[in-house]
């Protein structure tokens, strides 16, 4: 199972990335790279995309590395299995669990600050400034990416959840280059059309996420490698 992972990661982001479109598509149509040649448009919007996935990177070695941290208290199973159930919910009933998770006003504020650190940085003309802007980006608010994080988690480690986040980064890409070079393909009925098979995907990753966690993480106490650590105990005669 541990070979589907970069299947997985890349398959999520490619149907998430018709979702992406709808939301971010704008941000990468108004880059001042749609000024320049063909070439300034390829590096402008591989900079930027570029900066999404390496914050989608960060994200995941951080979720991985909370996972590896369940791992070393043996508690890794039920973390994966309850992330897996939290990705059917999420299928399942959307409305009704979008209505029960309110951000705290601390989170809506820092929202606020990275959409004004954003709108500074469209006016950028440099490859950094653009690769800003995609890392700030990569932070604004996303239910499909929030999954794609909570699927990182399951991975147990912080450079595998790195390398899934940054692979789901990767596969947002090919639409959000092509939105920037032939934005007349991406009707409102295609986008409609593949939107509706998104969750399908979100549906299958939970399942696998659960069945992950039932067959490989092993319960605690229950004798798998990594769960349960004999202490040595030295018994020093006494001399009489």
């Amino acid at each position: 199972m541990e070979t589907l992972l970069p299947y997985l990661a890349l398959s999520m982001g490619l149907m998430s990335s018709f979702h992406c479109v709808g939301m971010c598509g704008p941000i990468a149509l108004a880059l001042p790279v749609h000024k320049g040649s063909r070439w300034q448009q390829l590096v402008g919007l591989l900079a930027y995309n570029g900066g999404r996935a390496t914050t989608y990177a960060l994200l995941g070695g951080l979720f991985g590395l909370l996972g590896s941290s369940f791992a070393l208290m043996g508690y890794l199973r039920y973390l994966t299995i309850g992330a897996g159930l939290l990705m059917l919910a999420y299928v399942l009933w959307p409305a009704k669990l979008e209505s029960r998770l309110h951000p705290p006003p601390v989170w809506q504020q820092f929202v606020q600050t990275i959409k004004s650190r954003m709108a500074r940085l469209l006016s950028s003309r440099s490859v950094a400034g653009w690769v800003g802007l995609g890392m700030l980006n990569g932070l604004l608010p996303c239910g499909l990416v929030y999954m794609a994080v909570v699927s990182s988690v399951a991975t147990g480690s912080a450079l595998r959840g790195a390398a899934f986040m940054f692979l789901f980064g990767l596969g947002t890409m090919p639409a959000m280059m092509a939105v920037g070079f032939f934005k007349q393909w991406f009707t409102p009925t295609l986008r409609t059309r593949i939107r509706r098979l998104t969750p399908v995907l979100v549906a299958v990753a939970g399942i696998w996420i659960v069945v992950r966690g039932v067959l490989i993480h092993p319960p605690v106490g229950g004798g798998g490698h990594g769960t349960h650590t004999e202490i040595p105990i030295c018994h020093k005669g006494v001399e009489q």
